[in-house]
């Protein structure tokens, strides 16, 4: 059980010319499973192959080629919804969602409409201030991705590459529950990190892998609260589609842009029409793409070439006995197990690659908050100057476990670990040999500091006259001790000594 408590956040509100308004925002995620193959064909899911080396003949839409269901992406879906703490439905069906698509030979894209393969359930969406945001999931069904077409490879042709088409996707379709456009990119933020831990998808927006439909309306305030109530959609504004959205950035200037045009629109006595629009990320505008289809536009029906799919309490229940540890989960651990901040925890369980890298540490050092202290802002932080993450890391967990144990053991003192941290992250080495063989050890033996301590105070009589009356002024005398010392000698004995010399 989580013992993690948030407060809901409060609603975007946008100050129109007339009155307040507030977003009300939607989202439906798609997300590349992850899987060898497609969804219904044997044909590669590789990435960055050859255009149309990828292709089997039914994915080419063939006469007479029948799609054939592969397993391991329901699993996967499966998985999912368990993650999301969904309703996994035993039986589903496909459907035939039709329309034209230059890169979809079938004439018709394999969705599940009707009948998809999980429920509801929901993500918590932490917005790092001591609010999370609950965000409904209605529903996630499975269906085909389709091609891609290029137009700037001539001018008087467009090209057809279908290696993508029959890839197999989740389609993640939230509640509107979202309220902000920070929200909306948290939301996608939390969703692929729980995707990640899974191993279902990716996340990968750059390569298409993962990304997002935005729907967004605007509010009278109060008027959410009614359609909660009541569950009557006609309480909310009519919503708008944004298209195809692949960044966390433009996901939230997007939102932004699309809300205030529906403002203008709504208090200058217009209606705003339901539709699919586009955002131009370099004119930082939406535009119109086409006009919002219902279901009946699509002319969906039962797919005849696939037998509905059932499957089985006892095949979810071993998906479900075998789900690896989840973030929140993981994060509610890392609090109670070593002692750490929301913000540390949330920190180190934003990958598995990095948890599981702290987590070595914590365990070889036996210290969680000093381990987590050098993982985040020593090591992290030298990664990110170099543009590298987690699995580039020179130094192993080993070896950074082995600095920490000689600062928990007075070996070294913090600015010599920083030292010996930069010697090990660029040639490598045991900590532990590198400070015996460079003489790296601190000074403790108190009567060598003490010697040093009366030095420095019997050189500067007038320094020691000045400490002696603002106290504050023994840091240049502590300084001085560790410069004499070249930085070896025990700080804290070095503090202590100085403060008792000054006072006497």
């Amino acid at each position: 059980m989580l013992d993690l408590t948030y407060e809901t956040p409060k609603p975007k509100v946008i100050a129109g010319a007339k009155q307040d308004w507030e977003l009300v925002i939607g989202m439906e995620v798609h997300a590349q499973v992850s899987s060898n193959s497609k969804l219904f064909s044997g044909a590669s899911t590789s990435f960055g192959a050859e255009p149309n080396s990828n292709v089997a003949f039914v994915d080419a839409g063939m006469p007479g080629m029948l799609p054939v269901i592969n397993e391991f992406c329901v699993a996967q879906a499966v998985r999912t919804g368990l993650g999301l703490k969904a309703e996994i439905n035993l039986f589903s069906a496909f459907d035939r969602k039709n329309y034209f698509y230059p890169d979809l030979p079938q004439g018709y894209q394999i969705s599940q409409l009707y009948h998809p393969i999980v429920g509801e359930g929901e993500v918590l969406v932490e917005m790092g201030d001591g609010t999370a945001r609950l965000v409904r999931i209605e529903r996630i069904h499975l269906e085909q991705d389709a091609g891609k077409s290029i137009h700037d490879m001539d001018p008087a042709m467009s090209f057809v590459d279908l290696n993508r088409t029959g890839v197999a996707l989740m389609e993640i379709v939230s509640r509107p529950d979202i309220r902000g456009p920070e929200e909306a990119a948290a939301y996608v933020v939390k969703l692929r990190q729980i995707l990640r831990y899974l191993g279902t998808c990716d996340g990968n927006m750059q390569n298409g892998n993962l990304r997002a439909d935005v729907n967004v309306s605007i509010c009278t305030p109060g008027a959410y609260e009614k359609y909660r109530e009541t569950g009557d959609f006609s309480h909310l504004g009519t919503r708008c589609e944004i298209k195809n959205m692949n960044s966390m950035r433009f996901i939230q200037a997007a939102i932004e842009y699309e809300a205030r045009r529906q403002i203008k629109i709504v208090e200058g006595g217009g209606t705003v029409d339901q539709e699919t629009r586009l955002y131009d990320p370099d004119k930082n505008e939406t535009r119109s793409m086409r006009s919002k289809e219902e279901a009946h536009d699509y002319r969906y029906f039962p797919d005849p070439d696939l037998l509905p799919l059932e499957i089985e309490q006892a095949w979810v229940d071993d998906i479900a006995a075998n789900l690896p540890e989840l973030p929140d989960a993981k994060k509610a651990r890392f609090i109670a197990d070593f002692g750490l901040s929301d913000y540390d925890a949330s920190v180190l369980t934003a990958e598995t690659a990095d948890a599981a890298y702290f987590e070595a540490v914590a365990a070889d050092a036996g210290d969680g908050k000093l381990s987590a202290n050098w993982v985040i802002n020593e090591l992290f932080g030298r990664l990110k100057k170099d543009d590298a993450d987690i699995t580039d890391s020179p130094v192993s967990p080993k070896q950074l476990a082995g600095i920490i144990r000689l600062i928990k053991s007075d070996a070294i003192s913090g600015k010599i670990a920083k030292d010996l941290f930069e010697i090990v992250y660029t040639e490598g080495g045991d900590p532990e040999e590198i400070v015996e063989a460079r003489g790296m050890k601190q000074v403790t033996d108190t009567g060598a500091i003490e010697a040093a301590v009366d030095e420095i105070i019997a050189a500067n009589p007038a320094q020691v006259a000045k400490a002696k009356e603002n106290p504050k002024l023994a840091g240049w005398f502590v300084g001085q001790v560790m410069k004499a010392t070249g930085g070896k000698a025990n700080p804290k004995a070095v503090n202590e000594l100085v403060a008792k010399k000054l006072a006497e």
